[in-house]
């Protein structure tokens, strides 16, 4: 994926995404793994015409990001679309008993790509979700994580999408240092957890 100095990016998802951007500044970008990428971008191509925005709510899951299509996607008219969603889908089963199933978020998972082709020229870039095993409960959120992992990679095939298989990667960065210092609660990733992402996203557009 080749990435000109004239896109319109849109990073959108979940708390990861987020990081505490300031929802009264369109313009912000937290201070994780987008404005990271949107710096190097920034700096790497150097143009005024580069336009990059992040929609990242903390808490969402799929269906969130499909009922906000609308004012927070199509209407900035992206022409590369990021997307890191599905831990919520996860955890909401084990904090609050409210379970996403895997067809329900392949459902609204592929209802959002369609949307996005109907509407969009844009390349898609699907960034699995991803858990390190900290703390140990962490290992019983495999069983609902692993299906939903295997349908961003179905996804991806259908939807000629760019797929960052983020879940490998945190995993093998684990066996360099411990899973904590990648992402403490095994969710939300360290300065270092959100530089690993930054620099998989650089190294898929061919910048890194």
């Amino acid at each position: 994926m080749l990435i000109n100095a004239n896109e319109r990016i849109l990073f959108t998802g979940d708390s990861i995404t987020d990081c505490g951007r300031v929802r009264e500044n369109a313009e912000h970008l937290g201070f994780g793994y987008a404005a990271l990428t949107a710096a190097h971008l920034q700096a790497r191509l150097a143009s005024p015409q580069l336009k990059i925005f992040n929609r990242g709510i903390s808490g969402n899951r799929v269906c969130d990001l499909l009922k906000r299509v609308e004012p927070d996607l199509l209407a900035l008219q992206p022409t590369v679309v990021s997307i890191l969603i599905g831990v919520n889908d996860v955890w909401r089963r084990y904090d609050s008993k409210d379970a996403t199933e895997a067809a329900a978020f392949e459902r609204d998972y592929r209802t959002l790509l369609e949307k996005i082709a109907q509407h969009l020229k844009a390349r898609v870039v699907l960034l699995e979700p991803f858990l390190l095993h900290v703390p140990e409960d962490r290992y019983a959120w495999r069983e609902d994580l692993n299906p939903k992992i295997d349908v961003v990679r179905k996804l991806a095939v259908e939807f000629s999408a760019e797929l960052l298989p983020l879940d490998g990667l945190f995993a093998q960065a684990a066996t360099q240092a411990p899973a904590a210092y990648w992402a403490q609660d095994g969710v939300h990733p360290s300065a270092a957890g959100h530089a690993l992402i930054a620099e998989t996203w650089l190294e898929n557009a061919g910048l890194a």
